[in-house]
């Protein structure tokens, strides 16, 4: 495991509230966090068909064009009894000409579960795949996930994409109910980060 010794940490998102985490969760080590956009640069397209193939294919574009250590992420919702659907397509069922809309997107799921006839509890898990490229090409990767339940209809107006359908196990609450520091705590991006931190930066 190669341990993380640098100063300055390029976070390979143009989302600025998961730049703000992932600075937060870095900040205990003293490390300087940049986002890609500071950097100015684009998002590579994203070919694979696993979390993890995305997650390296940003983390090496970044670390190559900057000459910095770059971390990357690649999460989404696994439903069991769509065969793991919609997996890496989580934010592309919630496409449209305009946008993004996960209210459109949960309903996608909803209407597929009722098509599939399978019986409830409909089992699912969040999936995020931490990929930390050092510029000579070497990485380590965290997967990191949270068990659950579909749950319909949606509820709570907190957290993002399919939150307020998802019921994480052994809470009465969907993500979307949750506080957002309860919901990080627990979360499948906390499960990955906990094993980078011990890995690379404990």
């Amino acid at each position: 495991m190669r341990k993380f010794d640098g100063d300055t940490l390029l976070v390979a998102t143009h989302n600025a509230g998961k730049l703000e985490e992932i600075a937060n969760l870095i900040a205990p080590f003293g490390v300087t966090v940049v986002g890609a956009a500071e950097k100015g640069l684009g998002e590579p397209e994203e070919t694979e068909t696993s979390f993890l193939g995305n997650a390296r294919i940003k983390a090496h574009a970044a670390a190559r064009a900057t000459g910095l250590p770059a971390l990357s992420d690649d999460s989404g919702i696994e439903i069991d009894a769509l065969d793991g659907a919609p997996g890496v397509f989580t934010a592309n069922w919630a496409e449209t000409g305009k946008g993004r809309d996960f209210i459109m997107a949960m309903g996608k799921a909803h209407d597929r579960l009722l098509e599939s006839g399978a019986p409830q509890p409909w089992r699912a898990r969040f999936c995020c795949t931490l990929v930390l490229a050092w510029p000579d090409g070497h990485d380590e990767v965290f997967p990191g996930t949270v068990e659950g339940q579909i749950v319909w209809p949606m509820r709570g107006h907190e957290g993002h994409g399919y939150d307020p359908i998802f019921q994480p196990e052994g809470y009465e609450q969907t993500f979307g109910e949750m506080d957002r520091w309860e919901k990080n705590r627990i979360s499948h991006r906390a499960d990955a980060f906990a094993k980078l931190v011990q890995g690379c930066f404990g």
